[in-house]
């Protein structure tokens, strides 16, 4: 493997012939977007490798670079000697023009090659309002949209990411789904992929063998018949030997697998700009709402000398002025007081920034806090996400107001002065006074601050306290899957409901509201338990000029109604109802390793305003213990 920067020649690295000429580039927002050529990028001979992998994130450059799971990957592919993965971004408004008015195809950065000459189009599904995205990039590639079209030549294209374990709205635009964790089974399916090639067994033979892999799903070879009232009949497998359930791909030992050291590094700032170490994946907590919870089950944890060596390795190959540790939650990593304290020292002899996203409040340690201070202070986020007690009950969040209240107390003790808090709006049996407990709950945080803090040391300024509401949207594999999602005009009344009420707190001064769009919301809730019968929806939607719907001012509400009602569909029907529990879900057929079984009984527990304890306290038989990794297979050990 050879990285741009490290052992080539300047001539090397900028002799490559750019996909976009020198008018365009000039023409457009951003140009350094698509010419690829940044540090630590990976550039190798194309005719010495035996397959290259396009791995495209459908969103803007400076999105997909920020997203950790990408830059895993294409360290992991390029770590292959026979394998070169490159990366693809979808294009911004400007130069999508561009390309389609001058039959520009899509391009990878590294070597500027039109993604259609790859044998892999990879697209990481992140959050469902990219969808049409998706249909853009393989637009703008040149590839048919639809999978049953395309030929021997087209690129094999596979689809990773959370939005995978709900991966039917997608299933007709899809070769492969891969279910899970992506450093399990790539290196098989490539191996898989070659045999077939030199057999010249063609793709159908290559989509039938890899149909039979464990963790990938190929939508061809499967088939759904609906009910008169629209829900699912049965969900079955075509031809024998395929599976009728497809368990996800899981990691069972996180230290035992590689870590990107060697980033690559955006020219441009980018939304996550810093060095990020995944200290573990899965979260003990098993917080009612909360996809990623359940789906990465159960808690793996890299060990703390090797997070060492790979901060030092990144920071001396990034020039990264910030470092950051990625997990669900960060307080219940068992290594972070001896992380932290090795970072501390290491940062600031290299003024280096610390940032300790995912810390519950309850966990929020005030020695942490006053080290992390020295070196660069910032404002703090924490997430309640219920006003009441009662509420955060039902969502089984585990925290109580007196916990929330001393947190903020040590926080402020601590030096800081600005909060975040972040709630939702619409959950499950919500009512009047939930929602009242959101201004509560901020004023009585405001008003600890002037208690704790004497005037002297305030500095002249107030304490700020940003309060952010997000609509709550049921996800697939969590206890809310059968819940009914609010309307979109409910959604609005809440956050009037909100803001009128923090507009009444006696410190209304110190706290700002903010909250997010109702519309994207409810169709979010669609895609995320939606059915087969979307990919048409979606596909009509992309033909009427619909993309970029995660970026609010390119959303357009009334283009998906519209084509919603000419499909003979309704959002009403995918979020609005609510589902009994023998009904057969879109997923069903996939198996997140958390049973249903354990999931309805915590939506009984939520419906009684129940907790349940968390993973280190009391095993609840979600399941993944048959896994036999991290969490589980440690208490099984004891």
């Amino acid at each position: 493997m050879e990285h741009l920067c490290n052992g080539h020649s300047e001539a090397d690295i900028w002799g490559r012939k750019l996909a976009l000429n020198d008018d365009i580039l000039m023409s457009i927002e951003k140009p350094a977007r698509y010419i690829g050529g940044e540090y630590n990028a990976v550039l190798k001979t194309p005719d010495k490798v035996d397959i290259r992998f396009a791995f495209c994130f459908p969103d803007v450059y400076e999105i997909g670079m920020s997203h950790l799971g990408l830059q895993i990957l294409y360290d992991a592919f390029n770590s292959m000697d026979d394998v070169w993965c490159e990366r693809v971004f979808s294009p911004w408004v400007d130069l999508d023009a561009v390309m389609r008015k001058e039959h520009i195809p899509l391009f990878a950065l590294e070597s500027q090659d039109p993604v259609r000459e790859f044998d892999f189009l990879g697209i990481t599904i992140q959050y469902e309002m990219c969808y049409t995205n998706i249909l853009q990039v393989l637009d703008l590639a040149q590839i048919p949209i639809l999978a049953a079209e395309r030929g021997e030549n087209c690129p094999i294209v596979i689809g990773g990411g959370p939005c995978t374990y709900n991966p039917e709205p997608l299933a007709d635009f899809f070769d492969i789904f891969y279910i899970g964790e992506g450093e399990t089974r790539y290196r098989e399916l490539f191996d898989l992929y070659k045999e077939c090639r030199e057999r010249n067994l063609g793709r159908m033979a290559f989509l039938r063998r890899a149909a039979k892999l464990p963790g990938l799903y190929v939508p061809r070879f499967y088939d759904v018949e609906y009910k008169e009232d629209g829900t699912i009949k049965r969900f079955f497998p075509l031809e024998e030997g395929i599976p009728a359930v497809i368990q996800k791909e899981i990691v069972m030992d996180m230290s035992g697998v590689g870590y990107p050291v060697k980033p690559v590094v955006p020219f441009i700032k980018v939304t996550q700009d810093r060095g990020v170490l995944e200290i573990q994946r899965g979260c003990i907590r098993g917080c009612r709402f909360c996809q990623a919870g359940q789906l990465y089950r159960p808690v793996r944890e890299r060990d703390a000398d090797h997070l060492k060596k790979y901060a030092l390795e990144i920071l001396k190959n990034t020039g990264h002025e910030e470092i950051s540790l990625s997990s669900l939650s960060s307080s219940d990593y068992s290594g972070l007081p001896e992380l932290v304290d090795f970072l501390i020292e290491e940062c600031g002899k290299q003024h280096v920034n610390i940032s300790l996203p995912s810390l519950r409040i309850d966990a929020f340690s005030l020695d942490v806090m006053s080290k992390v201070q020295d070196v660069k202070k910032s404002s703090l986020t924490f997430a309640p996400e219920a006003g009441s007690q009662r509420l955060r009950n039902v969502i089984n969040k585990g925290l109580t107001e007196e916990t929330i209240l001393k947190g903020a107390e040590l926080a402020f003790k601590g030096g800081w002065n600005r909060v975040k808090l972040y709630f939702m709006l619409g959950l499950p049996t919500e009512t009047d006074e939930d929602i009242l407990g959101i201004a509560e709950l901020c004023n009585k945080i405001a008003a600890l601050y002037y208690d704790t803090v004497p005037k002297e040391k305030r500095g002249g300024s107030r304490v700020q306290i940003v309060a952010s509401t997000s609509f709550f949207v049921p996800k697939p594999f969590t206890p809310f899957q059968w819940a009914p999602q609010c309307t979109k005009e409910d959604f609005l009344e809440k956050a009037y409901q909100t803001r009128t009420a923090v507009s009444e707190q006696l410190n209304q001064k110190s706290i700002k509201y903010n909250w997010h769009e109702a519309d994207a919301s409810v169709m979010e809730g669609v895609f995320a338990r939606g059915d087969r019968r979307l990919c048409r929806v979606i596909r009509k939607v992309y033909e009427k000029g619909g993309f970029y719907d995660a970026w609010g001012e390119y959303y357009d509400n009334d283009k998906w109604m519209e084509t919603l009602e000419e499909c003979g569909l309704s959002a009403e029907f995918y979020t609005h109802r609510q589902r009994p529990l023998d009904e057969i879900l879109p997923w069903d057929f996939i198996d997140c390793g958390v049973s249903k079984a354990f999931l309805q009984r915590e939506w009984e527990k939520a419906g009684r305003e129940e907790n349940s304890e968390n993973c280190k306290e009391k095993c609840q038989g979600c399941g993944a213990a048959r896994f036999g990794a991290g969490i589980c297979h440690e208490s099984r050990q004891q």
